[in-house]
């Protein structure tokens, strides 16, 4: 009777120590009882009967790394494309998770490479580069909205690469090319114009600083020859005041002066001589008032 004793001890000891579960807080144990779901074992030491309970699922409770492989689509306007994504989600209801789909992960792939095929068909092919946030923001909600029922929260959505064919690579390297050539041929033409417009807006810069300084140098021409005929003016002013003073206080001056003035009469006879008209002034030099009658004569005969 001992003998049998021990090894029933043994045997409940075992299956008493298989009955202890210990589960921390970021994971999630699920127990059925006679093959019904009991419970959700809390985190710590938790007892399971053994034979009677058993735990059926233990998962993570922290957020997740799905890894979508890449894909043909089709985009709206026929080009095939090659697109992978990443989907990052966490366990909410663990049981939910586990009787409401056979393979959560399996089922998660699925439904988000439908999502993605029916999205990039609404798209061109440029607004699949251009609008890839956009894209990223409809599908976490579409995907969220149908992981709800399983428990799942979807935290973020990103497509990492989008492929397309060799064939349309190669038309869009063309593009790309053809593309820089017109910006460098219109950088070359608008460089050339604003040369030529400089070029042009020089010279007529000169021709007016030219024009500018010619004017300038006949202002002071014309300013320095008024006022060298001020000068002039102004010393023959004061030669006849000084000669009437003379004249004035030296009666004997006066005989000199009339033979100065016979002197330059007599070469300006010859002078008159030589002219065209013919004209001959006949003047007496020793008389003032006959020189200046001769002169109204020779003015009026002119005239």
């Amino acid at each position: 009777m001992e003998a049998l004793v021990l090894p029933v001890l043994v045997i409940l000891g075992a299956l008493g120590f298989s009955g202890i579960k210990v589960t921390s807080s970021s994971r999630s144990m699920l127990v059925e009882r006679l093959g019904k779901y009991n419970r959700q074992l809390k985190p710590g030491l938790s007892l399971v009967m053994p034979g009677i309970e058993r735990v059926v699922s233990h998962e993570s409770l922290k957020e997740r790394v799905l890894d979508i492989p890449a894909q043909q689509c089709i985009t709206r306007d026929n080009v095939s494309i090659e697109v992978d994504a990443v989907v990052y989600w966490q366990l909410l209801a663990h049981e939910r998770a586990y009787y409401a789909v056979d393979d959560l992960q399996a089922a998660m792939v699925n439904l988000v490479l439908t999502q993605i095929r029916a999205e990039m068909g609404k798209l061109d092919l440029d607004q699949t580069f251009t609008t890839r946030q956009e894209v990223n923001e409809v599908l976490m909600r579409e995907l969220d909205q149908a992981t709800d029922p399983w428990g799942v929260k979807v935290t973020r959505v990103e497509m990492r690469d989008i492929k397309p064919s060799r064939g349309v690579q190669q038309a869009m390297e063309q593009q790309m090319t053809a593309e820089r050539e017109k910006r460098a041929a219109i950088l070359r033409s608008e460089g050339e114009r604003e040369s030529q417009v400089n070029a042009a807006r020089g010279r007529a810069e000169a021709l007016v600083l030219d024009a500018k300084a010619k004017q300038e140098a006949l202002l002071l021409e014309a300013d320095a020859q008024a006022k060298q005929q001020t000068l002039l003016a102004k010393a023959r002013a004061e030669a006849a005041a000084e000669l009437a003073r003379v004249l004035e206080s030296q009666p004997g001056a006066a005989e000199g002066l009339r033979l100065l003035l016979a002197r330059d009469w007599m070469a300006m006879g010859q002078e008159m001589a030589r002219a065209q008209g013919g004209s001959v002034l006949m003047v007496d030099p020793q008389s003032p008032a006959s020189l200046l009658a001769a002169l109204r004569s020779l003015q009026k005969s002119d005239s």
